[in-house]
């Protein structure tokens, strides 16, 4: 059905059109050609975004798992499901076949029975990118326990907020992690963590480092052994389609992290036809995304959308600059990856190191490239085309976020014309609107504004774990009748998406609205730069000013640092125009960071106001270190 998997623009623009004119029947004529159901349902779609309040195939009774694993056993049984690459290159890589993974969830799931777990309860899962990982989700999955996996990276403050917030009864971990030429003291950070958290009966822990570590009796077990002892069937527990299926949390850019709550069947339904569309995905490919499952990312397009389709997902435990920065070069050579997907940052950082980390390696086999977590910038675009796709890999520059479940706007592969810096145009069924400060929906092309949805999408969240009045007023307040994104858009004379950035990273300098992104695009054109992030700081005149923290590429670093000034705000002047100069340059080592990427521009806003008393929650950061630099040489 050509619903299900577009071909070229034309196509496009027919299924589009048929999504938004019919949403219900659209989506449930691909709900019900491509998924299994115990139960069919009584309606496809019921929502009120006042309340709001969003359901999905109502009456309908499924459990994911078998979408996953077991509508594959007959015609791929013996295919790999999931391919792990672990951090060390020496160590072999593990192919689990579908029919071996339908054994270890199987397995794992009766482990969580055993150990009191049933359908409700919250299993938080702090584990690094082994396979236990994606089994224990799928395990949660299969007897309806909801997962909240919480990322490897996180400090025992920022783990115990997140356990207690949503009441889990089990953490499951690992003895310690690997990270490149690193070993973490995963096990150590869970007991720090669960000394502030009394509802928690049981630890099971994973052997991964071997390392001695503390357990603590009648809480803490070893999972091998359980696992050993397991039966290996575990009938899956019949859901509602609107039974939760997991809560991940995201930063609030104020307060307490925010428990995203998303549902089983629309979750499933969309996921599986994002996968499939935005990276053409076929029988025999190889797909690897290389973001952690303890991202959306890692729950949609590593575990969830891939195995609905049938597919090979990589996982990979390393880091892109372990044992020297041709690895993901290397993965992609040996395992002939057909897709590879990643984010800006990596790309940002791979392309400043020397270009044989590339060109040694056979990359032929890769069919499409993709982007996601922010906006790509027009340098890092052009060297991924050129270097790592050799003009022959469309990239798909992915717009989307923890609380839309899966990709919103996005090209289509050999269909969309890409361009770069542009997300494109949005998936079927998603309708776009820009609104303006008044709350008005602006028609037209080649007009900016707030990036709003109209209409509700499968796999949108449907809540915050125990807050649905911070649900409501963060996503539906702000324009009634519509989930706003927090992301400004701009939309060019042919209809396609821009994403300029948070909204909360517009400047206004001068009654000018400037977003940073085009900003530190045109910085980061500079040959002598590697990174920017641009913040507002007030100024007498103007309102706000802009300050821009610059990373150098080792190129630069010999450069005169007044004449570099210079010609990065010459650049901008070229690129926006002399309103969006920078006052202030600051040159810095690294940028702060949280552990999936995303700059922490709170932090250098503070630092640049002077504001420096109380810099808030630092706990999520890769690289704490960085921020006394920044403030030990602030302008």
């Amino acid at each position: 059905m050509s619903n299900y998997h577009i071909k070229h623009l034309e196509e496009y623009y027919q299924v589009y059109r048929k999504s938004v004119r019919n949403p219900e029947s659209f989506w449930e004529e691909i709900a019900e050609e491509h998924f299994m159901w115990r139960k069919r349902w009584d309606n496809v779609l019921d929502w009120d975004f006042s309340k709001p309040e969003i359901k999905w195939f109502e009456g309908a009774q499924l459990n994911i798992t078998e979408n996953c694993i077991d509508r594959h056993l007959y015609t791929r049984g013996d295919k790999t499901a999931i391919l792990f690459e672990p951090n060390d290159p020496k160590e072999e890589a593990e192919h689990i076949t579908y029919r071996q993974l339908h054994e270890r969830v199987s397995k794992f799931a009766n482990v969580l029975k055993e150990n009191g777990i049933k359908k409700g309860d919250r299993v938080c899962i702090y584990l690094p990118m082994i396979p236990e990982l994606a089994i224990s989700v799928l395990a949660c999955a299969r007897i309806g326990a909801i997962h909240s996996v919480i990322f490897a990276g996180f400090s025992a403050t920022a783990l115990a907020t997140r356990v207690n917030d949503c009441k889990a009864k089990m953490v499951i971990t690992s003895d310690g992690s690997y990270r490149g030429a690193k070993t973490i003291d995963l096990k150590g950070i869970v007991d720090e963590a669960l000394e502030q958290c009394p509802g928690v009966q049981t630890v099971l822990v994973a052997k991964r480092i071997n390392s001695k570590i503390n357990m603590k009796a009648g809480r803490d077990k070893w999972l091998q052994p359980l696992l050993d002892d397991a039966y290996a069937d575990c009938v899956p527990e019949i859901m509602d389609a609107e039974d939760p299926l997991f809560i991940l949390y995201t930063s609030g850019s104020t307060g307490r992290p925010k428990g995203m709550l998303h549902t089983t069947a629309g979750y499933m339904v969309y996921t599986a036809y994002t996968f499939k569309n935005v990276f053409q995905y076929k029988e025999d490919d190889v797909y690897w995304c290389t973001a952690d499952i303890g991202w959306i990312t890692g729950h949609s397009y590593i575990v969830y959308g891939p195995l609905a389709n049938g597919a090979t997902t990589v996982m990979f435990e390393g880091v892109p600059s372990f044992p020297d920065y041709g690895r993901f070069w290397d993965i992609v050579e040996k395992h002939k990856v057909t897709q590879f997907y990643t984010a800006p940052t990596a790309i940002r950082a791979l392309a400043k190191e020397n270009l044989d980390y590339v060109t040694e390696h056979d990359l032929s086999s890769l069919k499409v490239l993709g982007t996601v977590g922010e906006p790509i910038n027009e340098e890092a675009w052009h060297w991924y085309n050129d270097h790592v796709g050799k003009k022959k890999c469309p990239i798909v520059d992915t717009w989307w976020q923890t609380e839309t479940g899966g990709v919103l706007i996005s090209p289509i592969p050999f269909a969309t014309p890409t361009k770069p810096t542009y997300a494109t145009l949005p998936m079927p069924g998603i309708q776009p609107a820009l609104m303006d400060e008044n709350g008005k929906e602006i028609k037209g092309n080649q007009v900016d504004g707030r990036l709003c949805i109209k209409f509700p999408w499968p796999s949108i969240a449907r809540s915050i774990w125990g807050n649905h009045e911070r649900y409501k007023e963060t996503y539906f307040s702000a324009f009634p009748g519509k989930y706003f994104t927090g992301d400004g858009a701009l939309r060019d004379e042919v209809g396609y998406y821009r994403i300029t950035g948070r909204v909360d990273d517009v400047i206004i300098v001068s009654g000018h609205n400037l977003g940073t992104a085009p900003i530190e695009d045109a910085i980061n054109e500079h040959p002598a730069v590697a990174e920017s992030a641009i913040v507002g700081f007030p100024h007498d005149i103007k309102g706000n000013a802009l300050y821009g923290y610059v990373i150098l590429k080792e190129t630069g670093e010999s450069r005169d640092r007044d004449n570099l000034r210079k010609e990065i705000n010459q650049m901008i002047t070229e690129h926006i125009g002399p309103i969006a100069k920078l006052n202030k340059i600051q040159f810095v080592p690294g940028l702060p960071k949280t552990r999936s990427g995303k700059i922490m521009r709170r932090i250098l806003r503070k630092i640049a106001c002077n504001e420096t008393d109380n810099l808030g929650d630092t706990s999520t950061l890769l690289n704490p270190e960085v921020v006394k630099e920044i403030m030990d040489n602030v302008l």
